[in-house]
């Protein structure tokens, strides 16, 4: 039997996605075997993310810093944006090194269902960000769900008064699917084979 401080670790593991009460409980065993070189070490990165943790006033990303990494960075083409639904997408994007520009975060997508509106995203935000000007690509890279596809052509409606070139993800993703469980070729497919939204 645990003690309570041990069990409550393992309770709060299994809470995380992929994890459940097995698995959390061979990560807290490992962490205590191993306290010197993973239990302390996963403390301080906690820690710090907890002191530092922000989201990014520009894109709507979370990072350590504000404005996050990716819209300070001068390697990038301020030109092209790419739009997500959720911060778990721009980085499953990010991570395929295959868009070079910026991104914007919405925060969701319109769901009836769930009540989620134009006003309860960054759509406002994002028209603004396109006025500004300096933009001559948006890539909309929703999920490949109802309510994704909903999004992408809402969207599209608010910006086509814009003298830019709108896009979204196509060959590569399936119907239904999210992209933060895709591969990254599956990802590259899918960036390439972009196309104008009609």
């Amino acid at each position: 039997m645990a003690s309570p401080e041990i069990e409550a670790l393992t309770q709060a593991l299994a809470r995380l996605p992929g994890l459940g009460p097995r698995s959390a409980r061979r990560a807290v065993l490992h962490l205590l075997k191993k306290r010197e070189t993973a239990l302390g070490p996963l403390l301080n990165a906690l820690n710090a993310v907890e002191e530092n943790l922000a989201t990014c006033s520009i894109c709507g990303n979370i990072d350590t810093i504000n404005p996050c990494g990716i819209c300070i960075d001068p390697r990038r083409d301020s030109r092209a944006l790419c739009v997500v639904e959720e911060v778990a997408d721009l980085w499953a994007l990010d991570r395929s090194r295959l868009f070079p520009g910026r991104f914007h975060v919405l925060g969701g997508r319109l769901s009836a269902l769930e009540g989620i509106r134009p006003e309860d995203l960054t759509i406002d935000s994002l028209v603004r960000r396109i006025e500004a000007g300096g933009i001559d690509e948006v890539v909309l890279a929703m999920n490949a769900t109802l309510e994704g596809q909903t999004t992408a052509h809402y969207i599209a409606e608010r910006i086509e008064r814009f003298p830019i070139r709108v896009t979204q993800l196509a060959h590569g993703l399936p119907v239904g699917g999210e992209l933060d469980y895709l591969d990254e070729g599956t990802l590259a497919q899918a960036l390439r084979a972009r196309r104008p939204v009609a």
